[in-house]
């Protein structure tokens, strides 16, 4: 009979972002401050036991898709291929956090979806296995799976303890863009490096913010803001951003010091 379990998966921001180098592996070495926020998607998983693996995805979104191209899709085969079982298994995926916007809301699902599963399957998993899933995955999955403030190295998957600060903030996103890392990072490659490249937190933002309008819209009103990961989020401490036609804006939001959790 299959056990069901639902997961709160939180946001995350990035409190800085330094690149240091291309990677032999085509990625991109970095320095980051990661910090979990309470925008939380959340995931309804079950699973039992059958003889031929089956994974149905659905949700109340229609901006992502629900097939192998997910990665929870993904991270629920390489999670059954590591504990050697086939299963029967269906995730219904609640979407808070907006696509493509540099919140990690991707990362956070499969790094959640991982966590249901070994949860259900009683815990074949220690934490540094579930990490060793979360790496193969993405660049943010293990910082989804632990929360809190983290430095990431690496590609963003080597983590150490951050000093954690309790703070409110508010974040703004473009409705109708949203910005790939692919597209991000290899803007940065081609940009020349200039001095005016350390006026900036966040090294993808003064790769692309000249390219789009919307984004430097929202740095002329709110200057202190900035850019979450590869965007077009935006974020600010201690403010409350206005209304604005095409914006999605969510106030009133704060640091938390969790990753993804279990809730029942």
């Amino acid at each position: 009979m299959a056990r069901e379990i639902k997961v709160k998966c939180p946001a995350k921001i990035n409190l800085d972002l330094k690149i240091i180098n291309k990677r032999p592996d085509g990625f991109h070495n970095i320095e980051s401050t990661m910090q979990a926020i309470d925008l939380y998607d959340f995931l309804t998983v079950s699973a039992e036991i059958v003889p031929v693996t089956i994974i149905n995805l659905s949700g109340n979104s229609d901006e992502i898709p629900y097939d192998e191209k997910n990665i929870v899709y993904k991270a629920v085969k390489e999670f059954l291929n590591y504990i050697q079982k086939t299963a029967q298994v269906e995730v219904f995926i609640e979407k808070n956090i907006p696509v493509a916007a540099g919140l990690a809301g991707g990362s956070t699902d499969g790094a959640g979806v991982i966590l249901a599963l070994n949860e259900i399957f009683d815990k074949p998993l220690n934490k540094e296995q579930m990490h060793e899933i979360c790496a193969k995955l993405g660049s943010d999955l293990n910082f989804c799976l632990v929360g809190g403030c983290k430095k990431a190295t690496s590609r963003g998957e080597v983590l150490e303890d951050a000093e954690f600060v309790k703070r409110n903030l508010s974040i703004i996103k473009p409705v109708n863009l949203g910005i790939s890392a692919k597209e991000a990072y290899t803007k940065f490659t081609q940009k020349e490096i200039t001095s005016d490249r350390n006026i900036f937190v966040n090294d993808l933002e003064w790769a692309i913010i000249d390219d789009y309008e919307e984004l430097k819209t929202i740095k002329r009103l709110y200057p202190n803001a900035i850019m979450t990961g590869s965007g077009s989020t935006f974020f600010a401490f201690d403010t409350q951003f206005e209304p604005l036609a095409n914006y999605w804006i969510k106030n009133n939001l704060s640091t938390i010091l969790t990753g993804c959790e279990i809730i029942d």
